[in-house]
């Protein structure tokens, strides 16, 4: 008899370069690397956002080739982010922001999670390396 998984297996989709989230994405682990240089992943447009919708990267490639740019087109991400030296500098502190950028110093396994109200997109952060998950 086969394994059964109950419904826990996550959808996992490899990006390696630019990429527009889609409505059918939430859920989803990106796997992210920048193997043809810097790139940029586009969330959904603040117009659009539906109540719920979750997307987690998780960077697969240690040190990137090039910066990987986690971009909402638009002043609406709030981050809260811890790195190895416990730092939490680059955390929004209320201000929300328009990208989250994935630098060249992170490590394979630094993982941003984003969630959003429908409203708002929330995202958490964790990063092996200091300083290497910023915003813009």
């Amino acid at each position: 008899m086969g394994r059964v998984f109950f419904g826990t297996r996550k959808n996992v989709h490899d990006v390696d370069g630019a990429y527009t989230i889609l409505d059918s994405d939430s859920g989803k682990v990106f796997t992210l690397s920048s193997s043809a240089g810097a790139c940029e992943i586009t969330l959904p447009v603040a117009a659009n956002l539906v109540e719920g919708a979750f997307y987690k990267f998780i960077v697969k490639e240690d040190t990137p080739t090039g910066a990987i740019t986690i971009a909402a087109g638009s002043a609406i991400i709030d981050l809260v982010m811890k790195d190895a030296g416990g730092n939490a500098s680059n955390s929004t502190a209320g201000t929300a922001v328009s990208n989250i950028l994935l630098g060249t110093a992170c490590k394979q396994g630094d993982v941003v999670n984003i969630f959003t109200d429908g409203t708002t997109y929330y995202a958490e952060a964790l990063s092996s390396t200091d300083d290497s998950i910023t915003t813009s």
